[in-house]
């Protein structure tokens, strides 16, 4: 599959509450959020799953959004100040070829990668920067469309997270899409 980015147009429609019907971000995101968790978010879009994610930190928890478009990151940023969360997020524009997290090693205990793997010149890259980023034991929730990502494709970003040093613990149902929780190990 060619490496293509969702265009940032198409941010808003992706953030419509309307999305809700198909993928309730709370419901997908509960069993592994917390307050006072610091969240990686790479490829937030317009915010759709951010403003759940600054919701269930708390006031005491820290979202780093990192994205490549600064159009998605300028719709992040108004739809976080009109829901009073900006000061939780960290809303970040990264290169092509690296998310910039080199100042989190060891800080993020969780990381939400939603259907954006697929999207990354290199997984590889993705999930050796994330878990540079994260704490011993801190988990990632892979969640690939079904629809775009086939069986194959999204058996290689599992390896490629393997790879960096994940471990598989389950594979969670995520309505559409092909997910797996993985776990950082030592």
């Amino acid at each position: 599959m060619a490496h293509r980015i969702c265009p940032w147009w198409l941010g808003y429609f992706l953030a419509s509450p309307l999305r809700r019907w198909l993928q309730d971000p709370a419901a997908i995101i509960k069993p592994y959020v917390q307050e006072g968790m610091t969240v990686l978010e790479p490829g937030p879009g317009m915010g759709f799953f951010t403003l759940e994610l600054a919701r269930r930190v708390g006031p005491s928890g820290r979202i780093i959004a990192v994205d490549v478009q600064p159009r998605m990151l300028s719709g992040l940023k108004r739809r976080l100040a009109k829901a009073g969360l900006a000061e939780r997020v960290d809303a970040r524009l990264a290169k092509e070829d690296s998310m910039g997290l080199q100042d989190l090693r060891g800080a993020v205990d969780f990381t939400f990668a939603m259907a954006v793997v697929h999207e990354m010149p290199s997984a590889a890259r993705l999930f050796a920067e994330a878990a540079a980023a994260m704490k011993i034991d801190g988990t990632l929730l892979l969640a690939e469309p079904a629809g775009h990502v086939k069986e194959d494709l999204f058996a290689s970003e599992l390896k490629a997270a393997a790879d960096a040093g994940f471990t598989l613990v389950e594979r969670p149902a995520v309505r559409r899409s092909q997910a797996a929780l993985l776990r950082k190990a030592s």
